[in-house]
């Protein structure tokens, strides 16, 4: 059988393409990785929102047995009881 070379161009062009693929597919790796971290830090945000809403639970609670059903002025920390 007789052996074939491909031309230099051709061999060029093959070797071009692998290295496209090989960057494509470490870009890849990074948008993943990139998109776990994301995910993570969703994560924590979530159980960061359930402690702060439980604070806030507790501190209603605290101030409804000291002060009774109302509402509180930030601006002038006035507590104006319902009616």
């Amino acid at each position: 059988m007789e052996k074939k070379v491909l031309t230099k161009d051709e061999v060029l062009n093959l070797k071009g393409l692998r290295e496209k693929y090989q960057s494509l597919t470490e870009t890849l790796g990074v948008v993943e990785m990139q998109n776990l971290n994301i995910k993570i830090k969703k994560e924590q945000l979530k159980l960061s929102l359930q402690g702060l809403q439980k604070e806030e639970i507790e501190l209603a609670k605290v101030l409804e047995e000291k002060y009774g059903n109302g509402e509180i002025s930030l601006e002038t920390g006035e507590f104006l009881p319902s009616k």
